[in-house]
């Protein structure tokens, strides 16, 4: 089942006025959350929160600035499309949203990072710790575990770091084409305990993990995805 996803706009509140929530709508499929709100005439600030909605949904609250701006009509860019792909593969692609939640964990070992297995379409790359959410599953839960559970590190969440989108079609592991969306919940994290990272989820997704000293991980010393290489490289 596909992930829903609500998207709300949040104002400050000013010196005798009242902020509060400006805006709430469910984020259409391949669509991204801040050109949602610039739709609706509200210019996004940055998130600010992620959570869960009692219905099991996803809810992002961004801050927005104070005074509306004119709309902008939502912009949905085609779909990357994956290599091998015939039209039929395309027309027929099963529509299909991951809710995942990632951490920029650094210590004083450096930025924790975990190699893709051949599992994975990028095997021998390096990612942030992270990934899908169960259902229900709050975000910073879900990021704890999943840190866990592909380092065996025990981590503590400080702050919402950004959302990302992404959208493509391609094959499914399972050998179906499907819509695929990735909205990804980024967190920065911090470790007061570092250890010798540990894959406990083996045969999974993940190949090892490793502390990475800041200075090697921002000149490249591994490759990064590009979901997440500005952000190593500005730390």
């Amino acid at each position: 089942m596909s992930a829903e996803v609500q998207v709300r706009g949040v104002v400050a509140p000013a010196a005798g006025e009242s902020g509060g929530v400006v805006v709430e709508a469910e984020l259409p499929h391949g669509a991204d959350p801040a050109a949602l709100l610039l739709a609706r005439g509200w210019s996004p600030e940055g998130p600010v929160a992620a959570t869960r909605t009692d219905a099991g949904s996803l809810r992002l609250d961004y801050l927005v600035a104070a005074q509306p701006v004119t709309p902008v009509p939502l912009a949905q860019p085609e779909p990357r499309l994956d290599e091998g792909l015939t039209a039929q593969d395309v027309a027929g692609a099963v529509r299909y949203r991951r809710v995942a939640a990632y951490a920029l964990v650094v210590s004083d070992r450096g930025v924790l990072l975990t190699e893709l297995s051949d599992r994975t379409s990028a095997p021998g790359w390096w990612n942030l710790p992270g990934g899908g959410l169960d259902p229900g599953e709050a975000p910073e839960d879900g990021v704890r575990r999943e840190v866990w559970e592909e380092t065996g590190q025990r981590v503590q969440v400080r702050r919402l770091r950004g959302v990302g989108a992404a959208h493509w079609i391609g094959r499914a592991p399972g050998g179906h084409v499907e819509d695929f969306q990735a909205i990804r919940v980024i967190y920065e994290a911090g470790c007061e305990h570092p250890t010798d990272p540990v894959v406990h989820d083996v045969g999974g997704t993940t190949a090892s993990a490793a502390w990475v000293p800041l200075d090697a991980a921002r000149a490249g010393a591994v490759p990064v995805v590009q979901s997440f290489a500005a952000l190593v490289e500005a730390l």
